[in-house]
């Protein structure tokens, strides 16, 4: 059974956004709030360089983003 990584994804930048708009954390990044917009709706995977960022802007390994670990 193949994990779905992009909804694993979704969900926790959700929680990690929170009350912040995509708009103004697409802005704190620098990555376009349509990308993130289609993270967040699974319509896009996620690029290895944005992961990267990401993962930096809030200091969370990439695994547990992708729901690999928790």
């Amino acid at each position: 059974m193949e994990k779905d990584y992009k909804k694993a994804f979704a969900s926790n930048l959700r929680l990690l956004i929170g009350e912040m708009s995509v708009n103004e954390f697409s802005k704190k990044i620098g990555i376009p709030q349509q990308t993130l917009s289609r993270y967040l709706l699974c319509q896009r995977e996620v690029t290895l360089e944005n992961l990267c960022k990401i993962a930096d802007y809030f200091d969370e390994e990439i695994d547990v983003l992708i729901g690999r670990k928790q």
